[in-house]
C-alpha cells in the first residue's frame, strides 16, 4: 500500500477529508506539528518580507567582522 500526506489549507478541508476518510473506513491518524504555531509565523512573515524586498542582506564576507 501507499500512504498519502494531505495538505489542506484550511479548517474547512481538513474536517473534509476526515469525513471522507470516516465515510470510506480508511485508516488514518492525525499528527500536530512539533514547532510553536507562533514561532512558524514569523518565520513565514520573514520569508514573505524577504520576498517583497525587505529586510537586511548581508555580504557573507561581512558575517564575521
Amino acid at each position: 500500500m501507499e500512504t498519502l500526506i494531505a495538505h489542506p489549507a484550511n479548517k474547512e478541508q481538513l474536517n473534509a477529508l476526515k469525513a471522507f476518510m470516516k465515510a470510506l473506513k480508511v485508516d488514518f491518524k492525525v499528527e500536530k506539528s512539533p514547532y510553536n504555531p507562533e514561532f512558524v509565523k514569523k518565520i513565514l512573515d520573514g520569508r514573505e518580507a524577504v520576498k517583497n524586498g525587505k529586510g537586511v542582506k548581508i555580504a557573507t564576507e561581512d558575517l564575521w567582522k
